[in-house]
């Protein structure tokens, strides 16, 4: 159970707003943030998740110099565990899609209500994936149709291991109920998501729903 404040480091294209968000978490954040750092340069977002061992980032898809999308690459590349949420201002489903395929656990549009942004960013901490309802529906209509035969193809563990994805689980939660340890559950996660052709654990969630591995809940 988390004791400690999230550790957040906020990387947007806007000042003010990085400023505004990180006096709302202070205010409003039910004592669960702290802010370590707040930038506006795509670049230093990575050696600041780095420098204050941050546990979530914010990062604005309309970032210089790279873009949004290249700094959650590398902010996963660097840091997997840390947890990152992308805002936009815009609510381009395929922007969104692609942030999430970037490695992004969630996509929020910036709202006019920035309150809007807390319950996304408590639920990102505990380990949930965020996507807005219309954002999910693209993604189960983008998905691929369902592979014949790939469900015989699996052992019972990977689809056991499939269902626990789909539900939510965590990596260590998956360890606990597999009997094998985090690292080799982060093996066996990598190479089950690479088998059944997703780009992560969302689109995971969404397949598993068209092979029937949720029927019955």
């Amino acid at each position: 159970m988390q004791t400690s404040p999230h550790v957040v480091v906020i990387v947007d294209d806007h000042a003010l707003f990085g400023q505004g968000l990180e006096l709302l978490l202070s205010m409003r954040g039910l004592g669960a943030f702290e802010v370590a750092a707040t930038t506006t340069n795509g670049d230093e977002a990575v050696p600041l998740v780095g420098r204050h061992r941050a546990t979530i980032a914010t990062v604005d898809l309309a970032l210089p110099p790279r873009g949004g999308l290249a700094v959650i690459a590398d902010i996963k590349r660097s840091y997997p565990a840390t947890k990152v949420l992308a805002l936009s201002g815009t609510e381009d489903v395929g922007l969104a899609e692609r942030a999430l395929r970037a490695g992004a656990d969630g996509f929020v549009g910036k709202s006019s209500d920035p309150d809007g942004l807390v319950a996304p960013l408590l639920a990102v901490a505990s380990g949930s994936n965020v996507v807005t309802p219309r954002l999910l529906a693209a993604l189960l209509a983008s998905s691929r149709q369902p592979q014949d035969g790939l469900r015989d193809r699996l052992s019972n563990q990977e689809l056991a291991l499939w269902s626990l994805i789909a539900r939510g689980h965590e990596t260590l939660d998956i360890a606990q109920r597999l009997l094998v340890s985090e690292r080799t559950a982060k093996r066996m996660v990598s190479s089950l998501l690479n088998k059944i052709g997703a780009s992560g654990r969302i689109e995971a969630a969404a397949l598993a729903g068209r092979y029937g591995l949720l029927d019955g809940d």
